[in-house]
């Protein structure tokens, strides 16, 4: 119990700066939601449920295109379905007696940072780290989007116009670093720019919406850079000692 206790606890710390980063974020997120004429209460409801702000930008671009349900699913799973890698890996770091319900708790709220402090924890990851860091970032992720939405409706047009632009400069910052990074992440970006325009200007794809446009390119450019560009696995192995070392440990 106090084992438990104390991962909660450092859950909750290390959560912290996230829930900040987390409210502004999804404050830009709420003014979109306002557009497509969400309520606060199904802004809310959206970001509680939907833990990403590409899957959750994604779903109120549906939404303001009237697209089908169908649509939206699919929408949503493409842009989503890289946790279920991040899933996968952090199922590894379980105890091997860590029970379905504790991992599937655990799945529902992995997001991009709270897998990064995750998988940064030493030794065995104890399931009450997670629920810590989740009682406080995704609480306020869905408190950011209702507040964006009440703002939008409160400010004038000019000033919800200029905080919609708020979240395409985040898109930004996300893909400028990992394209200085890697040249290749910067290839696949710029040729992304270049289809996706292409795309936009050709008859051919005019009775498709842009949510789906985009959702096509997404799986078909990722999936050519899979095949053409992959990622080669480091040939290092954890030594015996470290094995051993995280065999006994439980995050104390």
């Amino acid at each position: 119990m106090t084992r438990n206790k104390n991962a909660f606890t450092n859950g909750i710390r290390d959560g912290i700066p996230i829930a900040l980063g987390y409210f502004a974020v999804a404050f830009s997120l709420g003014i979109v939601a306002k557009k497509a004429g969400l309520t606060p209460f199904q802004g809310f409801l959206s970001s509680i449920l939907n833990h990403a702000s590409a899957g959750e930008y994604a779903e109120f671009t549906v939404i303001l295109a009237n697209a089908p349900y169908i649509e939206m699913a699919f929408v949503i799973l493409v842009t989503n379905i890289r946790y279920l890698l991040m899933s996968c890996a952090l199922s590894q770091k379980f105890d091997s007696n860590t029970s379905f319900v504790h991992r599937f708790m655990v799945g529902f709220g992995i997001t991009d940072e709270i897998f990064g402090i995750s998988i940064g924890r030493t030794g065995r990851l104890n399931p009450y780290y997670n629920y810590g860091a989740m009682a406080i970032a995704l609480p306020s992720w869905a408190m950011g989007t209702a507040f964006g939405v009440v703002a939008g409706n409160v400010l004038p047009q000019s000033a919800v116009s200029a905080l919609s632009v708020a979240l395409y400069g985040m898109f930004v910052a996300i893909i400028i670093p990992a394209s200085k990074a890697n040249k290749i992440v910067g290839g696949v970006v710029m040729v992304s720019f270049g289809v996706s325009f292409a795309v936009s200007r050709i008859p051919l794809f005019d009775h498709m919406s842009d949510s789906l446009k985009i959702s096509l390119l997404t799986v078909l450019i990722a999936g050519l850079a899979a095949v053409f560009f992959p990622v080669k696995e480091e040939n290092g192995q954890t030594s015996a000692s470290e094995s051993d070392k995280e065999a006994v440990e439980y995050d104390s």
